[in-house]
């Protein structure tokens, strides 16, 4: 008999998403076994079933793992349908791996954003029990005072959510560093317009000890074996 396994669980092994991810894929209807729509992702079916997502069949066995650092331009969306826009994912058409972006940038942000279809790697880098830090240069309009850097300082409410305070360096007068450690929707934004400061130009330069460096806007690279090493050592925060 066919060993049976969460199909959850298969999604990720087989570096569709992570965990996560993977159940979002499966709630939204998204995911079919055998020809039949499942939406629940603790759903236990075969190894060795017929699994198809958005229409298009998933190996029966993991993909070899690759992960590429990418330099997100502005105007380009996660989302991997592209909602009518440029997706990030439109640069690797070329590659037979089914990768998907490590987390988000909107549209209107650039920078170092991951992209991989290694989902253990996704999902420890997307958990928020990993001390993985995110470090954004920001531009915004004017030079801020010490009580607006003290605002963005400021165990702030975004959402409903009272954010851990965030480091904040003041690079130039007008360009500031933010360290985060978590990640609300549109956080750095949100954060600016309490301080009364609005933001030019946002890019994320960093991701843990991994560093966008002169790689040009669109462009990408394969990380290196060091560099897969240093995201996949786990720091746990809890």
């Amino acid at each position: 008999m066919d060993n049976l396994e969460r199909l959850q669980n298969i999604l990720a092994q087989r570096g569709i998403a992570s965990r996560r991810g993977a159940a979002e894929l499966i709630r939204a209807g998204r995911i079919t076994v055998n020809g039949q729509c499942v939406t629940e992702p603790g759903f236990r079916v075969a190894i060795t079933a017929a699994i198809n997502c958005d229409g298009r069949p998933i190996p029966l066995r993991a993909e070899p793992h690759r992960t590429f650092l990418y330099h997100k331009p502005v105007g380009e969306v996660c989302s991997t349908d592209g909602q009518g826009a440029r997706s990030v994912l439109d640069s690797f058409h070329k590659f037979r791996e089914r990768l998907v972006p490590v987390g988000r940038l909107d549209k209107d942000s650039e920078g170092l954003l991951l992209i991989s279809n290694d989902g253990a790697l996704i999902q420890q880098l997307t958990h928020p029990r990993y001390a993985h830090y995110k470090i954004y240069e920001v531009e915004v309009n004017v030079e801020p005072s010490e009580q607006q850097l003290n605002t963005l300082r400021s165990p702030l409410v975004i959402e409903g959510y009272r954010i851990r305070p965030v480091p904040v360096k003041q690079l130039q007068p007008r360009l500031l560093q933010f360290k985060l450690s978590e990640g609300r929707h549109r956080q750095i934004r949100q954060m600016c317009e309490q301080a009364g400061l609005r933001v030019r130009r946002l890019r994320r330069v960093a991701l843990s000890g991994l560093r966008l460096g002169a790689l040009p806007p669109g462009h990408y690279r394969e990380l290196t074996a060091a560099e897969l090493k240093l995201l996949l050592d786990p720091k746990p925060t809890r």
